[in-house]
């Protein structure tokens, strides 16, 4: 799935918020440092990780592209 974004970038927690797949970003912490998300292909446990166009996110068996 392609995900727009209008800014330079968009950290993790809040692009697990945006697309409702967590409630707050006390769950997204904790899905992210308990190694549940792929950046790229690898284990990120930074929730303030920068995303940028072309960069891949992976959880929960579903792919989310940033364009």
């Amino acid at each position: 799935m392609d995900i727009k974004i209008d800014t330079e970038y968009i950290t993790l927690g809040a692009l697990l918020k945006w697309l409702n797949l967590v409630g707050t970003g006390g769950e997204a912490k904790s899905l992210i440092q308990s190694g549940e998300v792929l950046v790229n292909g690898e284990v990120c446990t930074m929730r303030g990780k920068k995303l940028r166009p072309k960069d891949k996110v992976e959880f929960a068996g579903q792919i989310y592209m940033i364009v």
